[in-house]
């Protein structure tokens, strides 16, 4: 699959969401906001996004949100736009709670390959009688993937249940079972509703995952597929930041089997002069310097600071970042200074 290869671009077409969710995890920056992402970069168009997808190589797409239906004509228009610049191939599923059978059609259109319903807990044990049901033939109608993305909540085992038979009677093409994990955004209302984390490392929710392995035995024709916390954090996330490493690295990074970078950093105001006196005093390449004015910083190849650091009067760090488009930091060691 691709995404287990962390091959698709993760395409936030909007924050808004017509459901208030206890459990969505979405942040704070993003929740019940009109923005747009492309993987970790804000974008302000779809052009930005195919530029993200053609940094990691993308083989394809997940469209998701809030509610990307939300903001149709940004998602439709999103969907032409990816078709076109790397054909049918390139394939697309959207997450949705929308039933509008016209904004579904509208999708579809546009070279939808996959529609992931997301149903409300309380419709789960009545599906047959929401508009989900109509809303699923109605994508199925148009050829496309259909199925039930459900996250796992413990206390909901009928619900659930009932959901998987639902999707069973209507012969739809898989339910995927997500573990129930906590987030800065909702680890408030999972907590009043008496849910803890499972151990101390994870964010998964207690009694989820149990929940999950029983629901896949179920006697179900409907493919059900099981997605854990730790699989999209450990496997799909970072397998797709390593396929943009690979596209992104500069000279003076090191690529770490993790597909973070290693760096030197030195902190100044005085970017451009402190790289001219490590060229000239050091004899370092220039490519192996890297000037950003922006964070009063500048980056160096981590084996040349750990050698000259003890001689610059500026702080001097070794940093291990993200390659995402903001360089998340995940770790700094201070380097000594004269």
């Amino acid at each position: 699959m691709l995404c287990e290869q962390g091959a698709k671009l993760v395409l936030l077409a909007t924050g808004k969401c017509a459901r208030r969710c206890c459990y969505c995890p979405l942040s704070a920056s993003k929740r019940g906001r009109d923005v747009f992402y492309a993987n970790e970069r804000r974008i302000d168009g779809v052009e930005q996004a195919i530029e993200e997808a053609e940094l990691m190589d993308a083989l394809g797409t997940g469209i998701t949100g809030g509610d990307p239906l939300s903001n149709t004509d940004r998602t439709v228009e999103s969907i032409k736009a990816l078709k076109y610049r790397f054909g049918r191939s390139h394939h697309i599923h959207l997450y949705t709670s929308t039933t509008d059978a016209r904004k579904i059609e509208r999708a579809a259109r546009a070279g939808l390959d996959e529609i992931r319903f997301h149903p409300p807990t309380s419709m789960w044990k009545d599906l047959e009688d929401s508009p989900f049901a109509k809303a699923v033939k109605d994508a199925k109608r148009f050829e496309m993937d259909t199925g039930l993305e459900l996250p796992v909540m413990p206390g909901r085992e009928d619900g659930l249940i009932r959901a998987i038979a639902f999707a069973d009677e209507l012969e739809l093409d898989f339910v995927n079972l997500n573990e129930l994990e906590f987030s800065e955004t909702n680890w408030r209302p999972l907590r009043a509703l008496g849910f803890d984390t499972k151990d101390d490392v994870s964010s998964g929710v207690k009694g989820s995952e149990e929940l999950a392995l029983d629901l896949l035995r179920l006697d179900a024709d409907v493919p059900l597929h099981y997605c854990s916390s730790a699989f999209k954090d450990g496997v799909q996330l970072r397998r797709r930041i390593a396929r943009r490493a690979r596209n992104v690295r500069r000279p003076h990074e090191v690529l770490t089997r993790d597909g973070t970078f290693i760096k030197g950093v030195v902190e100044t105001p005085l970017v451009a002069a402190t790289a001219a006196y490590i060229m000239h005093r050091f004899a370092v390449p220039g490519r192996l310097l890297w000037s950003d004015p922006v964070k009063k910083r500048l980056e160096v190849a981590p084996w040349i600071l750990e050698e000259i650091a003890s001689e610059l009067d500026s702080p001097s760090y070794i940093v291990e970042e993200y390659p995402t488009a903001d360089r998340l930091e995940v770790e700094r060691t201070p380097l000594r200074r004269r």
